[in-house]
């Protein structure tokens, strides 16, 4: 069965300015065991959440299988972090998550392509690797709860409205 093995919704960007200068400092608790999700809003408490240019991108996926051992969502700076669940397959669709508080509908709409960080934080190389495997871009479709643990998963073709 597929998990939700991590959450991240933090308030900061850190990834700003030069790659060269790192990152900044990681606030506390952005790790947390469950997110709530808003209906075209995304993550409350994401630095995304409510943004007008980050509406159809406001929750971002990625399966743990596409990274290296013991990197996580610190370095990769998406929400969720799933395992057995290939979320770069997803595009075009609806992914439906539910980990015991009811379902929560992402429509899946774009890659979350990796950018010239990923070789700061995740290692050198990391860029280049994670083309085609850095996780994809959703709009939340419902208000919900998505917890850490085993994660019930429905995929279904999005509808063009």
């Amino acid at each position: 069965m597929p998990e939700i093995v991590q959450l991240l919704a933090s308030p900061v960007h850190r990834l700003v300015g030069r790659p060269a200068d790192g990152p900044a400092p990681a606030p506390p608790n952005e790790l947390v065991e469950e997110i709530r999700i808003r209906a075209g809003l995304g993550v409350v408490g994401d630095r995304y959440f409510g943004k007008p240019a980050h509406r159809a991108a406001s929750v971002t996926i990625i399966a743990r299988e596409s990274l290296p051992p013991g990197v996580d969502l610190v370095q990769v700076r998406r929400n969720i972090l799933t395992v057995g669940l290939a979320v770069d397959e997803l595009l075009g669709s609806v992914l439906t998550l539910d980990s015991g508080d009811g379902p929560v509908r992402l429509r899946v709409n774009r890659p979350a392509n990796p950018c010239a960080w990923m070789d700061v934080t995740v290692g050198p190389g990391a860029f280049k690797a994670l083309r085609r495997r850095g996780g994809v871009r959703c709009t939340p479709l419902d208000d919900g709860v998505l917890r850490v643990g085993p994660v019930a998963v429905a995929v279904e073709e999005a509808d063009p409205a």
